[in-house]
């Protein structure tokens, strides 16, 4: 008696990770932001800032640094290379300011 074993297809929704939907508080935002800042490299920065203005809206950002919607998703995407005037727009848009702490 041959015995035949159907194999059961096991079917799994995924979405795409997005850390934007986890940065829903200013502590998560600073302890984000502050980690990348330390690790990171320039385009992690740039990237973490896009993140950032996403959880906080994007259409705000935009509205608070006087820049359009489609040039800050341009300017805050991976590999850009923005001006330091743009960081900076930004990073005040997001309750965020530069300190030099001398090591």
């Amino acid at each position: 008696m041959e015995r035949v074993h159907e194999r059961q297809r096991i079917t799994m929704d995924t979405t795409k990770f997005n850390v934007a939907d986890y940065l829903d508080d200013d502590d998560m935002i600073r302890e984000y932001l502050t980690s990348v800042l330390e690790e990171g490299d320039a385009n992690d920065i740039i990237v973490a800032l896009g993140h950032i203005a996403k959880a906080i809206g994007m259409s705000k950002i935009a509205e608070e640094t006087g820049m359009s919607r489609p040039s800050l998703y341009k300017a805050l995407s991976d590999n850009s290379k923005p001006q330091f005037d743009t960081i900076l727009k930004v990073l005040r848009a997001v309750g965020g300011n530069l300190t030099l702490k001398m090591a």
